[in-house]
């Protein structure tokens, strides 16, 4: 998909929705994502904390979640957010989860504008590694 023809405005007010749907209360930061799929569905999900911090899910654990109970399909363009509605940069193991469910060129828009996930996983790990 031309990233000319994602509506990125569509995609960041979805992902700052569902930042306010956040459980964090002990971090205190609130983290939503969404994603346009392949389909054309748009999907959300947010962080949700646990009294043992090792166990919280991240927003984008949230997501790939959705993703998959909703019927599948490949992730194509990625808006992740902080408490603020600013974009952010998932961590490493999120990144990794994107990149499962989107692949190389599925989108994530950054403060610079969209970046593959090539860009921002570098010699990913993935499905066809384990061939």
């Amino acid at each position: 998909m031309n990233t000319e023809t994602i509506n990125w405005n569509q995609i960041h007010d979805l992902a700052k929705e569902a930042m306010k749907k956040a459980y964090a209360p002990y971090s205190k930061f609130p983290v939503g994502v969404a994603a346009l799929v392949s389909d054309g569905r748009l999907i959300s999900g947010c962080n949700v904390e646990n009294a043992s911090y090792g166990l919280g899910l991240c927003a984008e654990c949230s997501l790939v979640s959705a993703l998959v109970t909703s019927g599948g399909g490949r992730l194509v363009a990625i808006v992740c957010v902080d408490g603020a509605g600013n974009f952010l940069a998932p961590c490493g193991r999120c990144r990794q989860l994107l990149f499962e469910h989107g692949g190389n060129d599925a989108l994530l828009m950054t403060p610079d504008g969209p970046q593959t996930m090539a860009a921002m996983l570098p010699w990913a790990f993935g499905p066809d590694d384990l061939l």
